[in-house]
Order: structure tokens, then C-alpha cells, then sequence
């Protein structure tokens, strides 16, 4: 993508709003960065673009420079992996068809979620629906949210601890495709794709799919961030290093609804650049 510099640092790539699993309407989660020194973001609610209108309005009123993403939810063996997509374009018919599956079974499985609770538990489906903001697509943190208003937990990571934790047997998995898939149509949509928080708390891929989705265009791998160890970010920039990929640092913000804080990590002005220079789906939003 051919661009001029209108950008500046410091720039966190990796930000959600109550359009997906965050606390906060778009336009707050802008003010809530710009508030943090933040003057480059990302909004990459999962599998939704339904928040980059109404961020962009934000970010040109706040003199910010928006990236417009999405957290692809992908799987792999049973495995999920997120992947982060940037300036791709959101009227391609391959991404779009993925979107409107992936959404269409994270609300069947919701419900199912939630009639297993139900078994054990006062939890109804209206009690999740009410944690919703608008059209949001209903996810597990909704059902975490909806369990602390019924008193039942505390909060969220107590909810993802006990009730919601796989080995409960309350939960399901949910449809994705597999990372490969992923990254092929991102690349046919013209963004650029980064793998998020890859060797944190989530299996990490075997390093052969890994290499295949290098070969099928993923643009870069996210380091800093707070889940990944110190031996897992060693061996991202190893590997980060050999492929030439493009190195993000992010929050991980959710508003209230999980600890990390706009900035806590931060992408360089270089690789912000690069991820501009290799996307030709979409333009940044950039400040008036």
C-alpha cells in the first residue's frame, strides 16, 4: 500500500470493544487509549468489524491513527488460535462467509453452554442477553459476566477458572477454521496477518503449520504480550528473526473486563510501517 507517514507512536495493536468480548463501546475504547498516550491502535474485536465506524469517528476526533482488524478465531487438532487481521478488506466474500459461520455457532454454542449450566446453576438464557451491549456476538464472557450478576462467581477469570473451564464439562468448542485457511484469506483480502499471543496459556502450534502459514503470507507473530513466557517470546524472535516477520507488542485491552492496560505493550514505529506498506485491502484512518 503506497502511503505517506500521517501516523505517529506510541502504538498498541490489539484492542476490543463490546462489539466482541470487551467492556466498552468503540469509541471509549479510543478515549480510553489516547487517555493512555496512545496515539497509533488497533481495534480487533473477534470475529466482527462491526466496531470500525464508529472507532474511526473517534479516532479522527481524537487525532489518532486507527488500524482497523479482527481477531480471527481459528483451530487447530482442537486447539484454538487467534489470529490477528489488519486492513483487510471486509467485503471479501471468503472472510465474510467465515465471520457469519463462526458468529452463527458461537450463539448455538452459547445457548448450549448455558443449558448446561443450567443444570447445576440459576442461570438463564436472559441473564446472558442482558450482559450484551447492542449487537454484539455472544460469547463465554458474556456467560462470565452473566454468572457475577446472579452472584454465582466473582468475576471473569474466576468464571474461565471454575464454571467455564473445559475440564467442567459445562463448555463446548467452538467452530473454527484451521490457521492455514486463515491466513490464506486474509492474504486474498489484502491485510496482513499476525498471530496473537502465541506462546501463552494456549497450546502453541507445532512449528511445521507454522512455517506452512509463513509460506501462505501470515505477515508477523505478537511478542510482547503479557501471556507469552519468557522461553516462548525468545523462541517468536528467533523464529521472527529467520522469516523476516513483522514483531507487534499489545495490551490485550478489554475495558474492565480483564486487567491488561492500553500500552502495556507497544509495536515499533517500524513495524507499524510495515504492516501499512503490506496491506492493500483497506487504508489506515488517519488524524485530519
Amino acid at each position: 500500500m503506497t502511503h505517506t507517514k500521517r501516523w505517529s507512536g506510541p502504538s498498541d495493536l490489539h484492542l476490543h470493544s463490546s462489539r466482541s468480548d470487551g467492556t466498552q463501546p468503540p469509541a471509549e475504547v479510543l478515549s480510553s487509549a489516547h487517555e493512555y498516550g496512545l496515539r497509533t491502535v488497533a481495534l480487533t474485536d473477534h470475529d466482527t468489524t462491526a466496531g470500525w465506524d464508529e472507532a474511526a469517528r473517534a479516532a479522527r476526533s481524537l487525532g489518532m491513527t486507527l488500524l482497523p482488524g479482527m481477531e480471527f478465531s481459528t483451530r487447530y487438532q482442537g486447539g484454538s488460535t487467534h489470529l490477528l487481521a489488519y486492513l483487510f478488506d471486509p467485503e471479501h466474500a471468503g472472510i465474510l462467509a467465515e465471520r457469519e459461520r463462526i458468529r452463527d455457532d458461537r450463539l448455538s454454542r452459547a445457548e448450549r453452554i448455558v443449558s448446561n449450566i443450567r443444570r447445576d446453576y440459576p442461570l438463564d438464557w436472559d441473564d446472558v442477553l442482558a450482559q450484551r451491549m447492542e449487537d454484539a456476538s455472544v460469547g463465554r464472557p458474556h456467560i462470565a459476566d452473566a454468572l457475577i450478576a446472579r452472584g454465582i462467581v466473582k468475576s471473569r477469570e474466576e468464571a474461565f477458572e471454575g464454571i467455564l473451564h473445559p475440564r467442567t464439562g459445562y463448555t463446548i468448542p467452538l467452530y473454527a477454521p484451521d490457521p492455514r485457511d486463515a491466513v490464506r484469506l486474509v492474504a486474498q483480502a489484502g491485510g496482513v496477518s499476525v498471530i496473537a499471543h502465541p506462546a501463552g496459556r494456549n497450546r502453541m502450534l507445532p512449528m511445521p503449520i507454522i512455517e506452512e502459514m509463513i509460506a501462505l503470507g501470515l505477515g508477523g507473530v505478537e511478542i510482547e504480550h503479557r501471556e507469552n513466557t519468557a522461553d516462548g517470546k525468545r523462541m517468536l524472535a528467533r523464529l521472527a528473526h529467520k522469516h523476516d516477520l513483522i514483531v507487534t507488542g499489545s495490551s490485550d485491552y478489554h475495558g474492565s473486563g480483564k486487567p491488561n492496560l492500553p500500552g502495556e505493550n507497544t509495536t515499533t514505529d517500524a513495524n507499524v510501517a510495515r504492516i501499512i506498506a503490506q496491506a492493500s485491502g483497506i487504508e489506515p484512518v488517519y488524524p485530519d
